[in-house]
């Protein structure tokens, strides 16, 4: 059982020339799915393939074609609505979407306005400071990617590239409860983050697999409690949305700069429209792209070549059965089971590779000590040379025999970060390399005490001061791990050291 017991952030509060003000941000996340075929054909969604070779007829809106859903993509959105604690519907249907696209043949988008196949939802974003705040899902539906307009090979003509028209899209559509531009940032990463877990989104966002509209608005103190109590939006301000963000940087610096545009507005006498707009990071501001319509502005109306979407809740079921077990549910354990820190838990629950990797070295063995060398120096290793962990050259195995040999006493923590190094560079088995290179710690108090008695008769002053000041006890173990090659277990050396000093 999960534990929500968490305390809110506080709303982000920009101070104008008149009042402080509150932010209010809600997103419109358009997530690809993960499948190999379109949502209604079988044409290739492979990134990166020369441009209009993944198109078949449909996409291309040739005469007479007609599209055909494809029951994978329709799986991997109620996977991910279950993910997000949403409902399911079972029954959704398609929409035209109506008004100029230069890189969509049909002239139209089929989307899902009036009958989503997803409905509200919840999500936990953690801020990594001990606070969260549950951001409310309101839909998730269904619908066609564009193509991409291509205006920089030729000064007088555009190309359009027809490879992503008609690739699966999910939107992730949010309520206006987030308060800032972290939050923004973090609400991103948790939704990514539970895809990748699930598997229908790679979360890919410099391909544009992940982007979102982000929609602000300013309030003044105590409007937005009015809002969570009516439901009234009347209270928040007019909301301006920032279309196609692909990046967390820049989107916290398109909220900020936003906001700040707004604040200057109404604080000037002026009055917000509701309108789309572009961040442009070069100049840090916002511009005008166009008026926001509303949805009889689009002209929507059903698709008439598409029957409604009718599911059984059996299918529903057969799907819930098989989730893989998610981000949340997967720290609490990790820290139930193996006595980690919440922020540890995070770290190795990040992305479901590094948790896998994590649990492999830690079952059967200390959770906190696999923790602190999965996370300290493998974590830190591979990031210092820009590697993930399925690129590790150390595999759980490995990591896990190091592990085995420090809990042993078969080595020392020197000693094991010196076979970390071998092991990472060369490869090998960890315990085999102890042996065949010597590098076993000395155990036996007889030579540790041989060691220490040479050093206290060659260092007589060095001795008295030690029994006046018993903290330069500690040179004493040092000379005598430099001795034995820092091979001696240095529990046995302070042992000694203190009985022979009487410290």
């Amino acid at each position: 059982m999960l534990d929500l017991t968490y305390e809110m952030p506080k709303p982000k509060t920009i101070a104008g020339a008149k009042h402080d003000w509150e932010l209010v941000i809600g997103m419109e996340v358009h997530a690809q799915v993960s499948s190999n075929a379109k949502l209604f054909s079988g044409a290739s969604t492979q990134f990166g393939a020369e441009p209009n070779s993944n198109v078949a007829f449909v996409d291309a809106a040739m005469p007479g074609m007609l599209p055909v859903i494809n029951e994978y993509c329709v799986e991997q959105a109620v996977r991910t609505g279950l993910g997000l604690k949403a409902e399911i519907n079972l029954k959704s249907a398609f929409d035209r979407k109506n008004y100029f696209y230069p890189d969509l043949p049909q002239g139209y988008q089929i989307s899902q306005l009036y009958q989503p196949i997803v409905g509200e939802g919840e999500v936990l974003v953690e801020m990594g400071d001990g606070t969260a705040r549950m951001v409310r899902i309101e839909r998730i539906h269904m619908e066609q990617d564009a193509g991409k307009s291509i205006h920089d090979m030729d000064p007088h003509m555009s190309f359009v590239d027809l490879n992503r028209t008609g690739v699966c899209l999910m939107e992730i559509v949010s309520r206006p409860d987030i308060r800032g531009p972290e939050e923004a940032a973090a609400y991103i990463a948790k939704i990514r983050q539970i895809m990748r877990y699930l598997g229908t989104c790679d979360g890919n966002m410099q391909n544009g697999n992940l982007r979102a509209d982000v929609n602000v608005s300013i309030c003044l103190p105590g409007a937005y409690e009015k809002y969570q109590e009516t439901q009234d939006f009347s209270h928040l301000g007019t909301r301006c949305e920032i279309k196609n963000m692909n990046s967390m940087r820049f989107i916290q610096q398109a909220i900020e700069v936003e906001a700040r545009r707004q604040i200057a507005i109404v604080e000037g006498g002026g009055e917000i429209d509701q309108e789309t707009r572009l961040y442009d990071p070069d100049k840090g501001e916002t511009r005008s792209m166009r008026s926001k319509e509303e949805a009889h502005d689009y002209r929507y109306f059903p698709d008439p070549d598409l029957l409604p979407l009718e599911i059984e809740q059996a299918w529903v079921d057969d799907i819930a059965a098989k989730l893989p077990e998610l981000p949340d549910e997967k720290k609490a354990r990790f820290i139930s089971a193996f006595g980690l820190s919440d922020y540890d838990a995070s770290v190795l629950t990040a992305d479901v590779e590094s948790a896998a990797y994590f649990e492999d070295v830690a079952n059967g063995r200390n959770g906190k000590l696999a923790a602190n060398w999965v996370i300290n120096e493998l974590f830190g290793r591979l990031k210092k040379e820009d590697h993930d962990i399925t690129e590790s050259p150390v595999s759980p195995a490995q990591l896990g025999g190091i592990i085995d040999l420090i809990s042993s006493d078969a080595i020392s923590g020197k000693i094991a970060k010196d076979l970390f190094e071998i092991v990472y560079t060369e490869g090998g088995d960890p315990a085999k390399i102890v042996e065949d290179r010597g590098m076993k710690q000395v155990t036996d108090t007889g030579a540790i005490e041989a060691a220490l008695d040479e050093i206290i008769a060659a260092n007589p002053a060095q001795v008295e001061k030690a029994k006046i000041n018993p903290k330069l006890a500690g040179w004493f173990v040092g000379q005598v791990m430099k001795a034995t090659g820092g091979k001696a277990n240095p529990k046995a050396v302070n042992e000694l050291v203190s009985q022979k000093l009487g410290s």
